[in-house]
């Protein structure tokens, strides 16, 4: 048995934490409701600021990695990062946030170390 919430079940979590510190989130592609994994995109003010996704490790455990998005890109270069990852796992969820603070979103969602 795995300790891994339901993807649907996380993804609302997202939503809600994001929206309870004054944020904004939308689903942008619901997947699998339980083992879909998770993308999220990242936004301050309507800038990108990078994604959020839920990876393997080699220990055959989800972790999350953050990848900044390269400053120069600009929406046509997300919209290909999605539709390549669409391509390679049509089960993904993509949710995207417009917080004031992503550097502390990510430090509370990632582990320490």
């Amino acid at each position: 048995m795995t300790d891994r919430l339901p993807a649907h079940v996380e993804a609302a979590a997202i939503r809600r934490r994001a929206e309870a510190q004054g944020g904004f989130a939308a689903v942008l592609k619901k997947g699998d409701p339980d083992r879909g994994a998770l993308t999220l995109i990242l936004r301050c003010r309507g800038e990108v600021h990078g994604l959020l996704e839920r990876e393997l490790g080699p220990d055959f455990t989800y972790q999350w990695v953050f990848k900044k998005f390269p400053e120069t890109a600009g929406s046509d270069s997300l919209d290909e990062l999605v539709r390549k990852k669409a391509r390679f796992d049509a089960d993904f969820w993509l949710i995207e946030l417009d917080i004031a603070d992503p550097e502390r979103f990510i430090a509370e969602t990632m582990p320490p170390g």
